[in-house]
């Protein structure tokens, strides 16, 4: 069992509020016309992420589906754009995010928290915990073999 309708409501309304005011953008969010479940269509841009090695993307289109449990019950979350990536499924393999906030989420967890954790996963890869299928496990070996590299020299004595 949910929130009552009203409460829900509010907390939907002032959830999508703040992530508008992160994202500068209006989500146009009625409560009155509001059926279950919700769905919010994403696009995120200017967020650097990979759709075949080594190949740079900077647009991304996801959805976000809230049901009457929402608060209590996690949002699902479907990815909808190309990326490789190591913990998110592509389109065609159902589009799956694997993100710890989904994993512990709980009833103080808010959108705008979760929108800001996708969009660190998205730049920031985690080759460590992959999805188990062929694309993700490329991809996790990738980013695992291709993180920053220095190579250092000492010299004594010498000017810069």
């Amino acid at each position: 069992m949910g929130l009552p309708r009203p409460v829900l409501m509010r907390r939907i309304t002032k959830e999508l509020r703040e992530c508008g005011d992160y994202l500068g953008s209006d989500f146009d969010f009625d409560p009155e016309k509001a059926e279950f479940p919700i769905r919010i269509d994403m696009h995120m841009s200017n967020v650097i992420g990979y759709d075949a090695p080594g190949s740079i993307i900077t647009e991304h289109d996801f959805v976000i589906i809230l049901t009457e449990e929402y608060g209590f019950r996690k949002p699902e979350v479907r990815w909808r754009s190309p990326i490789f990536h190591p913990n998110i499924l592509g389109p065609d393999e159902g589009g799956y995010v694997c993100i710890k906030m989904l994993n512990e989420w709980t009833f103080d967890t808010s959108l705008l928290n979760f929108l800001k954790g996708v969009e660190t996963l998205v730049s920031e890869p985690n080759p460590n915990s992959p999805f188990g299928t062929e694309r993700c496990l490329e991809a996790a070996r990738y980013f695992s073999g291709n993180g920053s590299r220095f190579d250092a020299r000492i010299e004594y004595g010498a000017d810069p």
